[in-house]
């Protein structure tokens, strides 16, 4: 089995989780979906610096997928500033066969869309504006940058599109 990596990146309240959870539940089972979220804030409880201990640990979940799932899924924040080579290596390690995303949106959105989730009263605007990186690219060939003008389906179908093409096209 030959994997596919899909790298979902963005700003906190940007719509990765939501369009990671649509993507895993459209390919079904076996779909691998490791949340910076989950790993960093639940599994190991680590701040968010450079060299955290949730780096490697996403970077193995991910790469034990690969042969056992036919997507793998990483979303998180994921700045570029402590993610960025790691991101770059799995990238490698998939053979390239990774589809990255960047919620490039612009703050006041975030803010919108944070305000419609569960977990507004966990934090608020002062909290999504301390932890705001603008055009947080990585800079990788293929990455695509998502906006506010896409709708939720939109985003969807493109990223499913891209992969079912990606027989013949290689990001």
């Amino acid at each position: 089995m030959e994997s596919k990596l899909i790298i979902l990146r963005g700003n906190s309240g940007s719509g990765k989780t939501t369009i990671a959870n649509c993507l895993q539940t459209h390919f079904g089972r076996g779909t691998l979906l490791v949340s910076q979220d989950i790993i960093r804030r639940e599994m190991l409880k680590v701040n968010d610096r450079e060299g955290n201990l949730s780096i490697d640990l996403i970077r193995q979940i991910a790469e034990y997928g690969k042969g056992k799932c036919e997507i793998v899924i990483v979303e998180g924040i994921l700045y570029s500033k402590f993610y960025c080579e790691m991101l770059k290596n799995l990238i490698q390690f998939f053979n390239n066969k990774a589809f990255t995303y960047y919620f490039d949106l612009p703050f006041e959105e975030t803010v919108r869309r944070h305000n419609t989730r569960a977990k507004k009263d966990d934090f608020g605007e002062e909290s999504l504006r301390s932890w705001w990186i603008e055009k947080d690219y990585l800079g990788v060939d293929g990455e695509t940058k998502l906006t506010a003008e896409m709708s939720q389906n939109e985003i969807l179908d493109l990223i499913i599109n891209q992969l079912n093409n990606s027989i013949t096209v290689n990001h």
